[in-house]
């Protein structure tokens, strides 16, 4: 039987497997050397491996993340942690214009093995701009891979395929992910790009969540069940490249889809997966879909608009309910105490 351990453990244990398998693997970035360790995501690893394979950076994201392409260049794998995905946006021209473009660029005679981790989502209140998830921005370009897993089994297996990948991975981790716990096999394995999982069964709406909302839509799933409604849940796991095959096939069953993000819907993950399963199916099957996600406000720190920026169980599956329905139905279900979102144990 597998262990359970949480989604912290397993980014730390696959972390480790891969720098003791292969030397190339360097790992650095602000903190990653401090005593809370990422979360305790790198704990232990630079007395390891020591100073020349895990260690801090200066607060320069623009400069450091050079850095780890000219790592990447000259044959190492780094892994580049940025505690939060928003000052990733101080280093798009490296990402973006040379990260993201150099094997194309050379013909191929080059590769940039390079995993930059990056953490989205609420915590305790940080606002406006340590809240935001903008993996949108990344799935927009190409040369740039995409993961966002939920589970622990997924963060162990996305990020050993994202190390072992010759191009740019970008690894997303929403906060709260960090304190779920689920089964993890201890050998080494990889969940390669471009399958998607069905969590749950269903036939009435399909639900997509992508990285936390995956819990939420979950939850809903069950909120649902009590309306007389069997909804199929279906975790991306990675966004680039998306599976958009099995979420349509979902779809061409259900006639309905909810595509739920950490991110606001314009130009966002949601609109995308929703403009893939409609090409897909159009001309072949009737749909009605609706994407949630921020709310298109800036974010707020209190947790009373927190509970009106950020989908939640209850709203997921009000609007999945008037989508079975046809119309606003008005249904919101009672909270049940035993489907409450985990609280973040901050400050982070």
């Amino acid at each position: 039987m597998d262990r359970t351990i949480s989604y912290v453990e397993a980014v730390r244990e696959a972390t480790d497997q891969e720098m003791e398998r292969d030397a190339s693997v360097i790992l650095f970035g602000l903190d990653v050397d401090d005593p809370k360790a990422i979360q305790g995501t790198t704990r232990g690893l630079a007395q390891k491996y020591g100073p020349e394979r895990v260690f801090g950076t200066p607060l320069s994201e623009d400069a450091m993340t050079g850095v780890a392409i000219g790592m990447s260049l000259a044959g190492l794998r780094p892994i580049h942690v940025h505690i939060r995905m928003d000052f990733l946006m101080l280093a798009m021209n490296q990402l973006i214009n040379i990260a993201a473009k150099s094997r194309y660029m050379y013909g191929g005679q080059v590769h940039l093995p390079l995993v930059v981790r990056s953490m989205i989502g609420k915590s305790w209140g940080q606002g406006a701009q340590h809240s935001q998830a903008l993996h949108s921005f990344f799935m927009h370009v190409p040369g740039l891979k995409v993961a966002a897993p939920t589970t622990p089994y997924d963060a162990k297996g996305c990020l050993i395929e994202a190390i072992r990948d010759d191009d740019p991975v970008m690894y997303v981790e929403h906060r709260i992910l960090h304190f779920q716990k689920g089964p993890v096999p201890e050998p080494t394995y990889t969940v390669p790009p471009g399958k998607a999982r069905i969590t749950v069964k269903g036939k009435d709406v399909t639900l997509v969540g992508i990285s936390y909302m995956q819990v939420e839509c979950l939850r809903a799933q069950r909120y649902l069940e009590s309306g007389g409604i069997q909804a199929e849940v279906i975790d991306p796991i990675w966004l680039s490249p998306l599976d958009g095959e099995t979420i349509a096939e979902s779809v061409r069953k259900t006639g309905r889809l909810c595509v739920v993000d950490n991110g606001w819907m314009t130009c966002g993950a949601a609109a995308e997966i929703v403009a893939q399963v409609t090409e897909r199916l159009q001309g072949a099957r009737e749909v009605r879909v609706r994407r949630m996600g921020f709310a298109p406000v800036t974010c707020p720190p209190t947790p009373s608009l927190e509970n009106l920026f950020y989908p939640n169980a209850r709203t997921i599956a009000s609007a999945a309910y008037d989508l079975v329905k046809g119309s606003a139905q008005g249904w919101l279900p009672e909270e049940r105490t035993d489907l409450r979102e985990i609280e973040f144990r901050g400050p982070f």
